[in-house]
């Protein structure tokens, strides 16, 4: 088993809540991520989990047993760390094998799995060199081997990629979800870049300022995000704003625009919303039912595809269009809005009124 269960986890530096009674329930064998800004706590609760970090209050079990008083030791985790923090006079070899020999292993069983583990990460040809020797993708894989290379309860990961290029980067993230399919093992990863979390996770956390603002799946927590924090910081493009206000059947905006109003939607008149649009959600070369008068404002090509920014009112809208698309800044255009696919915010406190309701 490898499940990790963190339980009001709190915890501050001087006048800073880190931690503010983080829950999270980490199910055997998934892969966990738990993604937010920088600042958000993301790394003091994967050390309050690994036992490095004494909490204010709150407990962590591991399949079950309470082990908030344990060492870090007698966890059996294993943690892998943003800047790899490998033994720079030993060999790849000697730092894969460095967990299996401070447990007294045999020899001939550290052989094996040092060359069990290699293999799964084909960098068989890097175990006689040393770190200066390995390039930054080679040090992750053999900082990922030398956790990897016992079998643990469960896997932390801080950061892994974030010291690699983009190229790398894409190709470590395929990497790390093939071997979590090999392995079956649980992994509890943490990272600011919502394309790993959304890419790789089975479930995200996200976190603010020290709290859980939502837990789900990637899809749910793209397509029925628990608030406009979460709706804004997941995706990308990110989503865009509107207020407005329930009036009858339609959406009034603040800018005067019109749209009718969804059926799902059960907000009272008059209360000050935010209608949360994603981009793939509008098209500026469709009709339909329900449109926003615009002007355009600029155009960003991004290769396969180009993303369309209108003005409507005081606000821009991202918009998805075509890579061939033109224009004129200034030029008058509609926006048609898929309302199925919308989003509405409570416009104070921020909580989604329609995550519940899809």
């Amino acid at each position: 088993m490898g499940t990790v269960a963190a339980q009001g986890l709190s915890k501050s530096f001087g006048k800073v809540q880190a931690l503010d009674g983080v829950t999270l329930d980490v199910p055997d064998g998934s892969f966990f991520v738990v993604l937010g800004p920088s600042g958000a706590g993301k790394t003091t609760t994967l050390r309050a989990i690994a036992g490095l970090e004494k909490l204010d209050a709150g407990s962590v079990h591991l399949d079950g047993r309470d082990a908030t008083g344990d060492a870090p030791a007698d966890r059996d985790l294993a943690m892998v760390f943003q800047n790899y923090a490998l033994y720079p006079r030993h060999t790849a070899y000697e730092n894969i094998a460095s967990p299996l020999r401070a447990r007294r292993r045999p020899p001939s069983e550290i052989a094996e799995a040092v060359d069990r583990i290699s293999g799964l990460l084909h960098i068989e040809r890097l175990l006689q060199r040393r770190p200066a020797q390995l390039s930054g993708g080679e040090m992750q894989r053999v900082a990922l081997a030398r956790a990897l290379v016992r079998s643990p309860r469960a896997f932390l990961m801080d950061e892994p990629l974030t010291n690699l290029d983009l190229k790398l980067r894409v190709e470590m993230r395929t990497e790390l979800t093939r071997i979590h399919r090999s392995l079956g093992a649980t992994f509890v990863y943490v990272t600011n870049d919502q394309v790993e979390a959304l890419s790789m996770a089975d479930q995200v956390a996200v976190l603010k300022e020290g709290k859980v603002q939502q837990v789900g799946t990637p899809a749910e927590v793209y397509e029925r995000p628990a608030n406009q924090w979460v709706a804004g910081f997941v995706g990308s493009p990110p989503i865009s704003l509107l207020a407005c206000r329930a009036e009858g059947d339609r959406l009034i905006g603040a800018d005067g625009w019109s749209l009718p109003r969804p059926g799902w939607t059960t907000a009272e008149d008059g209360r000050p919303l935010l209608l949360g649009l994603r981009s793939e959600d509008l098209s500026v070369e469709q009709r339909g039912n329900a449109s926003l008068p615009g002007e355009l404002y600029g155009i960003e090509p991004l290769g396969d595809r180009t993303v369309v920014d209108v003005r409507v009112g005081t606000e821009i809208l991202k918009v998805k269009a075509r890579p061939t698309i033109s224009g004129t800044p200034g030029e008058r255009l509609l926006v048609t809005v898929d309302l199925d696919r919308a989003h509405l915010f409570d416009a104070s406190t921020g909580q989604s009124l329609s995550a519940a309701t899809r």
